[in-house]
């Protein structure tokens, strides 16, 4: 009984030395992870549906130039642009820095703002230089049938063409 008593000791031990070893391995994977779980998770919140609108004008639009329109109110200035390879961005004209009016300079491929000479890259809506820290907000776009473009949100970092997909929009 006492060889009995000894092996389950053992067992014991082993068994506490794997499982707190699994357990560090585990914690320092978790807290790893966890700032991009948080991402994740803020990126999922950041989108905003407001309903739909036509963008009209959208099928006439010739790569390389842009269409200023308003979204989601008629307060709110957006900018569609469509890119040499046909794709469709739009944003809010509205500066992330002090909420002015941004433009877009077609040869430079940006969006400038005239207030504080913050400019924003066009294919992204990311900062290039300038007092900006965060990017434009991005209008989420869903091509319709018969080539119209829609307006049906707004999102705040994340990929829209993720999002336009999930809504039932996209390819």
């Amino acid at each position: 009984m006492d060889s009995l008593a000894c092996d389950a000791n053992e067992v014991s031990h082993t068994t506490r030395r794997a499982f707190c070893a699994d357990l560090l391995l585990t914690s320092t994977g978790l807290i790893l992870a966890a700032p991009t779980v948080s991402k994740v998770v803020a990126a999922q919140d950041s989108m905003v549906a407001y309903p739909p609108r036509k963008i009209e004008g959208a099928e006439t639009l010739m790569p390389g130039s842009g269409l200023y329109f308003n979204y989601p109110t008629r307060n709110d200035p957006a900018l569609l642009l469509r890119s040499t390879d046909g794709e469709y961005r739009a944003y809010s004209r509205r500066c992330s820095h002090a909420g002015c009016s941004v433009e877009f300079d077609g040869p430079r491929r940006c969006l400038t703002c005239p207030c504080h000479n913050g400019a924003y890259d066009a294919r992204m809506g990311q900062v290039m230089f300038g007092p900006p820290r965060r990017p434009l907000d991005e209008i989420v776009l869903q091509m319709r049938a018969g080539g119209q473009l829609w307006a049906i949100g707004k999102s705040f970092g994340r990929n829209t063409e993720m999002i336009a997909k999930d809504l039932g929009g996209g390819d």
